[in-house]
């Protein structure tokens, strides 16, 4: 009786801590040097100024400790402008209503708009929010504590960024090979289901299945777009970016030539689930169109494996396609079927071999 009772509990848990938790720990060391940044930030501020805590500079150095040297850029540009553009508001308030109680009210309206006015990204927009807050909270409503704030934030952004980028500056290319290689496993399993579809009588659920695993590839591609995205941000002003350039571009070259592939397969599974007869198995030019797209699905395999460390592990078979396969006449009742999968296959077989690059 509990465990009814507690399956929607677990289900909301998940979906609780799913807000605010991620599936792969962030790296000890980025968080090390984000602390190692803070720390020293705050303690030569104290040096500059030693008659204020340096709140401003701590937190722009931990702000800025992202994943990348190009997001730490990006970010620590956005804090120093946003706290520039704050501490103008806080002044500019202060000046004209004075000390008033409903001074923190009046910031953040004027820090909101002038944001909007600006184009700002709605982070900076907040930031600028936070700082004429922090500035009034701080009784900090002259032109001299405002400066002394501004070059703090400034030394903070400045540590943070330099850290990231000196001490193993971090570099986001270790799955995207492995994620090609996947994907070009999947794309292979995929055109050899198509095969099997055209090899022996299937039902619809069959096929509606075959088609669901196809269509999967369209978020798998997607997921290996992203990870050469984030891969290129973090070569992006790297100082480790030269050792790693040749690998990355030669996954892109390989990636740029699956993701057509990807496309023509689906478009196969859709076809061949739309237009299926149980009676294509006995024509004779889909028997040795099965044939062809298996041999296509072994290359577009080997394909991926050329190119990844796991070529290293063993002896890589030779390709298997041999010459285009050609269909003499077309069938008279599902030449549209036959006609689209082997123009389809011609163009997978194209991207293969690189003939079509």
């Amino acid at each position: 009786m509990s465990g009814p009772a507690t399956h929607p509990f677990r289900r909301f848990e998940r979906g609780l801590t799913g807000r605010f938790t991620v599936a792969v720990r962030p790296s000890w060391f980025q968080l090390a040097k984000g602390a190692a940044a803070a720390i020293l930030t705050w303690f030569l501020c104290l040096l500059v100024f030693p008659g204020q805590l340096p709140i401003f500079g701590a937190i722009a150095a931990l702000i800025v400790m992202q994943d990348n040297v190009d997001q730490s850029l990006t970010r620590g540009i956005e804090r120093v402008v946003g706290v520039l553009v704050g501490i103008s508001v806080a002044l500019g308030a202060g000046a004209l209503f004075g000390p008033q109680s409903w001074l923190f009210v009046a910031a953040i309206v004027v820090a909101m708009a002038v944001g909007w006015l600006l184009r700002m990204t709605p982070s900076s927009t907040n930031q600028i929010a936070i700082t004429a807050l922090l500035m009034i909270a701080l009784g900090g409503l002259e032109l001299d504590y405002g400066a002394e704030r501004l070059i703090e934030t400034a030394i903070g952004a400045t540590i943070g960024v330099a850290l990231n980028a000196l001490v193993v500056a971090p570099v986001q290319n270790s799955s995207v090979n492995e994620a090609i290689v996947a994907l070009t496993d999947h794309s292979a399993r995929v055109l050899t289901r198509i095969a099997d579809a055209l090899d022996a009588p299937r039902d619809d659920a069959w096929l509606a299945e075959m088609l669901a695993e196809a269509r999967t590839l369209q978020a798998e591609r997607g997921r290996v777009h992203d990870l050469l995205r984030q891969a290129r941000e973090s070569l992006r002003f790297n100082p480790r970016s030269r050792r790693y350039r040749q690998g990355l571009a030669d996954d892109d070259a390989l990636f740029q030539r699956l993701q057509r592939i990807v496309t023509q397969i689906i478009g196969m599974a859709r076809a061949t689930a739309d237009l299926y007869d149980p009676e294509l198995v006995t024509d004779r030019s889909v028997i040795g169109m099965v044939e062809e797209m298996r041999r296509a699905a072994h290359d577009l395999e080997r394909l991926g494996h050329l190119t990844s460390d796991v070529a290293d592990a063993g002896p890589v078979e030779p390709p298997a396609l041999t010459q285009p396969y050609t269909i003499p006449q077309p069938h008279p009742e599902h030449w549209v079927l036959i006609g689209s999968l082997m123009e389809d296959l011609r163009r997978v077989r194209g991207r293969i071999t690189g003939e079509l690059d």
